[in-house]
């Protein structure tokens, strides 16, 4: 096993496989899984397999800029948010790159309007990997 990589509070990460080139992240170790914002997501059925669609604005701040995504269905779970809100979410599995570190991990899909991260990496993404700077921020580097 490699030396865990050392990252801040609040990272950049990529996802490869659904087309966001750069999203803005909170590291979040009490958060279990990792959850993105998805202002809507549509359930569909592809070559018998469950899909979901789903759209998102991957910068804070700017409900204008869209990007439409699909991934297969991995599962549904009950979540309970931090004000201990239970809700049912779609999760999917995919590629992210923190870094020059590319690891597939779960996702659930949520609507995150009225949070100020459009991006949470729960400890479970983390696990392994990464050590968390908890006064760090943008360890990985920043994007503009």
């Amino acid at each position: 096993m490699s030396k865990p990589i050392l990252i801040g509070w609040r990272e950049w990460v990529h996802f490869p496989d659904l087309g966001i080139k750069a999203i803005k992240a909170k590291v979040d170790t009490g958060a279990r899984t990792s959850a993105l914002h998805a202002y809507f997501v549509e359930p569909y059925s592809k070559n018998n397999q469950d899909y979901v669609r789903f759209g998102i604005h991957p910068i804070q701040g700017d409900n204008e800029t869209t990007l439409i995504c699909e991934a297969p269905v991995h599962d549904e779970r009950q979540v309970t948010d931090s004000g201990g809100h239970k809700e049912n979410r779609y999760v999917i599995s995919t590629r992210v790159q923190l870094g020059k570190l590319t690891k597939t991990i779960e996702l659930t899909l949520t609507n995150r309007d009225t949070m100020k991260f459009r991006m949470l990496l729960g400890r479970t993404a983390l696990e392994n990997d990464f050590h968390v700077d908890a006064a760090g921020s943008f360890l990985l580097g920043k994007i503009k």
